[in-house]
């Protein structure tokens, strides 16, 4: 199962990341590829969306279970779509009032073993694509400054 990991250290409060990353109803404004979302119910714990992603002629529908833990982590899971498993995981560790550690990490999985290994290449650019724009929307919410990233395979 291909997996992808991410750390940012963000000059943002854990809140406030944590907050950007639970408000799966603005991602059409500021994620690459998601047409859509719609929020099926919502609580301080847990959430079910739906989210449509298009890219040229190609359009799916996911639907996700997201466990909130506020502020310190947020949970996907995968209820249905086109692929066979899609969970991620963003943990938020706040390093001072003002910044915080951002982990990211997902991992998924294909309908069809052939798919899954061309397909992998272009994932791992996509949600790394995916993981700068949750970074530059931070800035534009809450002021731009500077951050540092590392990555883990």
């Amino acid at each position: 199962m291909p997996s992808i990991r991410e750390v940012r250290e963000l000059p943002y409060s854990a809140e406030q990341m944590f907050d950007l990353v639970a408000d799966v109803g603005n991602y059409p404004k500021f994620l690459p590829w998601i047409a859509a979302t719609r929020v099926r119910s919502d609580s301080e714990g847990e959430m079910v969306a739906d989210m449509l992603v298009a890219f040229k002629a190609l359009r799916e529908k996911f639907t996700s279970r997201v466990e909130k833990q506020r502020p310190e982590m947020i949970r996907v899971h995968y209820v249905d779509g086109p692929l066979q498993d899609l969970d991620n995981e963003w943990r938020f560790r706040a390093l001072t009032e003002s910044s915080c550690e951002i982990h990211f990490a997902v991992d998924f999985s294909f309908r069809n073993a052939l798919l899954e290994k061309l397909a992998g290449q272009f994932f791992d650019r996509a949600f790394r694509k995916m993981v700068a724009a949750f970074e530059t929307r931070a800035a534009e919410l809450y002021g731009s400054s500077s951050s540092s990233a590392t990555s883990a395979a």
